[in-house]
């Protein structure tokens, strides 16, 4: 089971499938699995805590700026927690395939905008639109990952809508 989920991260989930530069470079990862392991959860948790440390930054002086700027920064960490489980070069290859580029680029422009209206234009209320924007662009970028579930969700917003 455990060698079936590390093929399916991985990207290899079949074994003759001959092996390019980037997967020889993938493969030649001084980690094992369970360090892998070990270092998403760790990555993971602490771009959770960096984005629930935000929340508390509200109630101070300019704290709006400090969540946005910690929230984004829990954000990248969580995402770049997952180049511990299938590589960096299988991240960044599915990030970018064609069912979530939309999804990706909004994403990344939306986690851009988040830091340079807070730390460039020290404007709180278009930070916070963007954390906004990011949030609901880092929840459908995430969909894509479980099958069928965009749909579900498209099928259950219309349904409510109309």
């Amino acid at each position: 089971m455990m060698d079936k989920l590390r093929r399916v991260l991985s990207g290899n989930e079949s074994p003759d499938e001959e092996s390019g530069i980037m997967s020889q470079l993938d493969e030649a990862s001084t980690l094992s699995w369970s360090t892998r392991l070990k270092a998403f959860l760790i990555c993971f948790i602490i771009g959770i805590l960096l984005s629930f440390l935000g929340s508390f930054a509200l109630f101070l002086h300019k704290g709006m700026v400090v969540f946005a700027v910690f929230y984004t920064l829990g954000n990248i960490t969580s995402m770049l927690s997952t180049c511990f489980l299938m590589g960096p070069f299988n991240q960044v290859k599915k990030m970018f395939a064609p069912t979530r580029l939309t999804a990706t680029v909004l994403v990344l422009v939306s986690l851009i905008m988040t830091l340079v209206s807070a730390l460039v234009w020290h404007k709180a209320g278009l930070a916070l639109l963007f954390i906004i924007i990011q949030s609901l662009a880092m929840t459908w970028y995430s969909l894509s990952y479980i099958p069928y579930a965009r749909d579900a969700v498209k099928k259950t917003v219309m349904t409510c809508v109309v």
